[in-house]
C-alpha cells in the first residue's frame, strides 16, 4: 500500500518513500507544524535508514529550516532532546514492521503530533518548495548519553544491584543505550542474540520461537529477567525469570502504580484489569499514541499513558527511588522496564506480576491481509448481529456487550473477550483477547485466529 498515517507516524515500503515523497512530506511538516528553534532527525537501525534521514534533512535545509543530525538514537532519546531543544523533529523509523518497510514518526516542538496535525500535513502536501537560504547541518552526539542519564539519576546506581539480567539485542537501535543504563543501575547484563541484519521484532505479538529462545536464554543464564524493544526502542519486551513474557499493559499498570498516578490513559485494547487498581481516574481510547496523547491532554494533573505494546507516557513530574523524573508524553520502553524490575523488590518478577488483577490479555496478528480484504469482514463484524454470533459461537461464547471504539471488540456472557482490528499502516489483521488465566488466554487467541482465517479464507 502507497505510505500513509497510520496508529503512530508515516508508514509504507521503502520503494515508495522515495526521495521525492520524502521531501514532500518534510516541506509540508515544517510549513504546516510548530517546530521551534530546530528539526532533530534520529534513525534506527534498518538498511534505508540512512538514506530516508538524508532525504529528509535535505529538504529541510533547502526550506531553510536548522537541522541537528542525532545519528542512530531511540526514537524516546530524540523526542527528548527536542522537547529540551524546544524543537521539532523527524525519526526514521518502521518501528517493528519488516526491513522492506520505513517510515517516519513527526515531533512538533510541543511533542509527538496529533491527528490534527496528520490532517494538516497531508493538506499541505504537493505544495511548491520555498524558496528560502539553504541552512547548515548540525551534529549532535551527546542524545543517547543525555536519554541514559535520565534513569540512572532517577533510580540511582544500586537499584538493580544484585539482578542478573539478559538484553535480546538483536537490531534494536536503543540496545547499546539500554545495557549502559541496566548496567548503571547495577545489574549483571548478559547480552543475547546481538544482529547486524534487521530483525522485526513486535513487542505486543511475540511469535513463539521467538518465546521459545527467549525461555530457553533464561534457563541457560540462570537470569532474574531478560529485556529488549522493538526497532526503534519506544516499546519494551520483559520476561521473568521462568522466561514467561510479561505483556505490555501489565508493565504499565505497574509503572503508574509505581510512579503514584492518580489518572491513567489507555487504548482500549489494553488490560482491563487497570480498573480495578483504584486510580482515580482511567480513561480508554482509540488504539494509537496520538489518542493517548490527546486523552492524557484532556485529563491533566498527574497523568500517564500506555499501550498494550507497553509504550509509556509520562505526563507529569514524577518521583522515581531517588530522584525526579521529567515528563515524556511519547512512547518509552525504559521506564516501564526499570521501574517493574525496581517493582519486583527482593521477590521474583513473577510473584511482582501475580499481584495485578487476574485479567490475562494477549494478542497476535494474521500478515500480508490487505485492507481491502480485512476491512470488509471487520465492518460486517460491527454492523451484523449474526456475523458476531456466528464468530463467537465458534469460540463457545455468546455476545453479553460491544465496543466499537476501535475495531470490533466483544465481550462474551462468560467474561472473555475478543478484539478484532484492521493494523492502520500495515497489511495485517490484529486480534486481541482477554480471559482470566493463560491458558484460556492462549486457547482463545488460537482459536480466534483460526476462525478469522477460516472468515477470509486465507
Amino acid at each position: 500500500m502507497a505510505p500513509k498515517f497510520g496508529t503512530s507516524g508515516l508508514r509504507g515500503l521503502v520503494t515508495e518513500l522515495t526521495p521525492e515523497l520524502v521531501a514532500d512530506h518534510i516541506r509540508a511538516f515544517v510549513s504546516s507544524c510548530d517546530t521551534g528553534t530546530a528539526l532533530c532527525i534520529g534513525r534506527d537501525l534498518r538498511p534505508s535508514s540512512p538514506r530516508i534521514a538524508k532525504d529528509a534533512a535535505d529538504a529541510a535545509l533547502a526550506a531553510g529550516v536548522r537541522v541537528i543530525d542525532c545519528g542512530e538514537v531511540p526514537t524516546p532519546a530524540l523526542a527528548l532532546a527536542a522537547q529540551t531543544l524546544g524543537a521539532g523533529a523527524v525519526m526514521i523509523t518502521g518501528s517493528h514492521i519488516p526491513a522492506d518497510r520505513n517510515g517516519i514518526k513527526f515531533y512538533s516542538r510541543t511533542g509527538e503530533i496529533t491527528k490534527a496535525d496528520e490532517t494538516a500535513i497531508t493538506g499541505a502536501l504537493g505544495a511548491e518548495p520555498v524558496r528560502a537560504p539553504q541552512a547548515q547541518l548540525e551534529q549532535d552526539l551527546s542524545v543517547n548519553g543525555a536519554f541514559e542519564k535520565r534513569y540512572v539519576a532517577a533510580c540511582g546506581a544500586n537499584a538493580l544491584s544484585g539482578r542478573r539480567i539478559g538484553l535480546y539485542s538483536h537490531s534494536a537501535v536503543g540496545r547499546d543505550g539500554l545495557a549502559r543504563i541496566l548496567t548503571g543501575l547495577g545489574a549483571d547484563v548478559i547480552e543475547l542474540g546481538r544482529s547486524e541484519s534487521f530483525i522485526p521484532v513486535d513487542t505486543e505479538a511475540v511469535d513463539p520461537g521467538t518465546r521459545a529462545m527467549i525461555a530457553d536464554w533464561v534457563a541457560e543464564h540462570r537470569l532474574d529477567a531478560l529485556v529488549s524493544t522493538d526497532g526503534d526502542s519506544d516499546r519494551p519486551l520483559l520476561a521473568d525469570e521462568t522466561g514467561t513474557i510479561v505483556p505490555g499493559d501489565i508493565l504499565g499498570q505497574i509503572t503508574a502504580q509505581a510512579l503514584a498516578a492518580d489518572t491513567v490513559v489507555t487504548p482500549i485494547s489494553s488490560n482491563s484489569g487497570v480498573t480495578q487498581k483504584g486510580f482515580g481516574a482511567v480513561e480508554r481510547t482509540r488504539i494509537g499514541s496520538p489518542f493517548v496523547i490527546a486523552g492524557m491532554e484532556a485529563a491533566g494533573g498527574n497523568v500517564v499513558g500506555y499501550e498494550a505494546n507497553g509504550g509509556f507516557l509520562l505526563g507529569f513530574e514524577a518521583e522515581g527511588p531517588v530522584g525526579r523524573i521529567a515528563p515524556l508524553v511519547t512512547r518509552d520502553c525504559v521506564l516501564p522496564l526499570v521501574m517493574t524490575l525496581i517493582a519486583a523488590g527482593e521477590g521474583t518478577l513473577s510473584e511482582r506480576v501475580a499481584k495485578e488483577p487476574p485479567v490475562v490479555t494477549v494478542a497476535d496478528r494474521l500478515q500480508e491481509v490487505p485492507q481491502d480484504v480485512s476491512a470488509p469482514y471487520v465492518a460486517s463484524l460491527a454492523e451484523d448481529a449474526d456475523v458476531r454470533a456466528a464468530f463467537l459461537g465458534a469460540l463457545g461464547g455468546t455476545e453479553r456487550a460491544l465496543d466499537l471504539t476501535d475495531g470490533v471488540r466483544m465481550v462474551m456472557t462468560d467474561g472473555r473477550t475478543v478484539h478484532v482490528r484492521p493494523s492502520g499502516n500495515a497489511p495485517e489483521l490484529r486480534l486481541y483477547v482477554e480471559a482470566g488465566d493463560p491458558d484460556g488466554a492462549a486457547d482463545l487467541l488460537r482459536d480466534g485466529l483460526a476462525q478469522l482465517r477460516i472468515a477470509l479464507k486465507l
